[in-house]
């Protein structure tokens, strides 16, 4: 599967974080993304998220300093 060209060319956005780690779900609504954790769902089922270059659509997917998640609506990398 090829790489949506429409997260080519988007700037990295850092995203820091003071804990081990952050979910998916929580980086969609940090980002605000969406605006409730009920979007969570239907948000991942009908968008394409890449985690380190993997599309990944669970909302607890634990994201960790290093990880880089790119979406329709810009590129973000966890950084500590």
């Amino acid at each position: 599967m090829g790489v949506n060209p429409i997260f080519m060319n988007a700037e990295i956005k850092k995203i820091v974080i003071t804990s081990e780690y952050i979910t998916l779900g929580q980086l969609l609504k940090f980002t605000h993304i969406i605006s409730l954790g009920s979007q969570e769902k239907s948000y991942l089922a009908s968008h394409q998220v890449l985690v380190n270059s993997v599309a990944d659509n669970r909302r607890g997917r634990k994201l960790y300093p290093g990880d880089k998640v790119s979406l329709e609506q810009g590129s973000f990398e966890i950084v500590k």
